[in-house]
């Protein structure tokens, strides 16, 4: 059996890693999409050594995006994939299954008892003060691959864990996250997915009564949840229950269930699929977390990411200096128009320092957000607070916990010039007739390669915000109201 195979590519040689797909895989399809190619200048000393790299930390292979020729032009083009299979003939055996209900069950349940940490032999086992990355993941793999490239050029990301949580089975989404050879990377299935249950609850039970249905007529028809309307009177629909049931799930078992994790006290940042990272967030997060065991006690979240469409390069900078970043942004970046743009103008990067110390708003601080242990061991205290709110939004929910029965209250530092950006335009409220747009991704780039110079700071500068009025408890937002989904969130919860 073949360990790895040589090809040509734009008249430069390659070396297709190939054995640890074949071992997991056979010889099916997605063995060419788990690849590693190398830039063979001694191609018969690359074919020893290519097996196991001790030095993948910080070397060329993993080279900037922008860069001629390199394996991210490659890795984000879909087609490109298409080219290799046709250069490398296999032979019988190349093929493709569709699988069924039972078969992706089968499948989910063997990732989630094997718990298989990938390239833990290169990087060795997770250490207490490594970062734990979790990433929600759907089906859009487009955003998918941008964040994971975003991850590969972030420093001491060799350090980190990644652990991707899934609620929709995909072979090209598994061997995607299969071909992330920078750091170590474990995969979890959320088993209550409605791609598993399509119709039976958590899915659309056939029985389950219409979201718009009065309950009267509800009660009349005898449907499923007649009794169980929220408090706008609207009945459940499964894909905006999921979300939340998926975030509390995969928060539990990272902290009480998996054997990698289930000790590690360090801290644990959470990402989604349709995010993207600067190359310093590591380095933030850690600085963040050393600020607060010194000087912010009480701070019990670290916040990298905004939704704000623009952002302050130059925070403290005359207005006439502003106004000139601003005009000459728009210059720069007009070729580009998405359907929102960022701008660069003179910004807190100048400041990149700057952190802002402030109660934890759902809303604001939600993205790019760190806790560690002892944060979620007063969380998970509270789990009925969560799971019986009537709302489907997991970041209100956990609001909605802080409010009215953590003891000490959430407290968010928050990195002023961001470090986590949401890439999304198409996901579960929004839909958009090209989803597949690359706009603000590229706006993204731009972003970060105008404030490249004020990246990894050697110190942070703490701002108390202003708190004008005090939060007033909320009413949920609804969608939350059946028992049923009750029941299943709590008995997730691991204590």
């Amino acid at each position: 059996m073949l360990d790895n195979i040589t090809v040509t590519y734009r008249s430069e040689k390659f070396i297709l890693k190939f054995d640890r797909c074949q071992q997991h895989f056979g010889m099916s399809p997605v063995c060419f999409q788990y690849f590693q190619f190398r830039n063979v200048r001694n191609a018969q000393e690359e074919e020893k050594t290519c097996a196991i790299r001790k030095d993948m930390q910080y070397n060329d292979h993993w080279a900037k995006p922008d860069m001629a020729s390199s394996k991210w032009d490659n890795f984000l083009d879909p087609s490109w994939f298409d080219s290799i299979h046709s250069n490398i003939h296999m032979g019988a055996g190349y093929y493709k299954t569709s699988l069924n209900i039972s078969d992706i069950k089968r499948n989910i349940a063997q990732y989630n008892i094997q718990q298989t940490v990938y390239n833990e032999d290169i990087f060795g086992p997770l250490q207490n003060d490594s970062i734990v990355i979790v990433i929600q993941i759907h089906d859009r793999i487009t955003y998918l691959r941008h964040l994971i490239v975003s991850l590969a050029q972030a420093r001491d990301i060799s350090q980190a864990l990644l652990v991707f949580s899934h609620d929709y089975y995909d072979e090209e989404i598994n061997s995607l996250v299969q071909s992330v050879d920078f750091c170590k990377v474990i995969q979890i299935f959320y088993p209550y997915s409605i791609q598993t249950h399509p119709h039976e609850f958590p899915g659309e039970d056939p029985g389950d009564c219409p979201r718009d249905i009065k309950k009267d007529k509800a009660l009349h028809l005898k449907c499923n949840n007649a009794l169980y309307p929220d408090l706008y009177g609207h009945y459940r629909e499964a894909k905006f229950t999921q979300t939340k049931h998926h975030w509390w799930w995969k928060v539990n078992r990272v902290f009480n269930q998996l054997e990698v994790t289930r000790n590690h006290t360090g801290l644990v940042l959470f990402l989604e699929e349709d995010h993207y990272v600067a190359e310093d967030f590591i380095h933030i997060l850690k600085l963040m977390e050393r600020t607060c065991k010194d000087a912010c006690r009480h701070c019990n979240i670290l916040s990298l990411g905004t939704y704000l469409k623009t952002y302050n390069y130059y925070g403290d900078s005359k207005k006439k200096e502003a106004l000139r970043a601003k005009q000459q942004s728009k210059k720069n970046i007009a070729e580009v128009q998405p359907s929102w743009t960022f701008q660069v103008l003179p910004s807190l990067y100048q400041h990149p320092q700057k952190v802002e110390i402030t109660p934890w708003i759902s809303s604001k601080h939600n993205m790019g957000m760190a806790f560690n242990r002892s944060t979620w061991n007063e969380i998970v205290k509270c789990a009925a607070y969560f799971c019986k709110y009537d709302d489907y939004n997991w970041d209100w929910s956990l609001q909605h916990i802080s409010q009215n029965c953590l003891k000490q209250k959430l407290h968010a530092m928050v990195a002023r010039g961001p470090r986590v950006f949401h890439i999304g335009e198409c996901g579960v409220h929004h839909k958009k007739n090209n989803c597949g747009s690359t706009a603000v991704i590229s706006k993204v780039q731009q972003v970060l390669k105008s404030a490249k110079r004020h990246l990894y700071p050697d110190y942070l500068i703490l701002n108390l915000a202003t708190v004008l009025k005090k939060n007033k408890l909320r009413k949920g937002n609804g969608g939350w109201g059946d028992y049923r989904d009750h029941k299943l969130c709590m008995s997730m919860t691991i204590r």
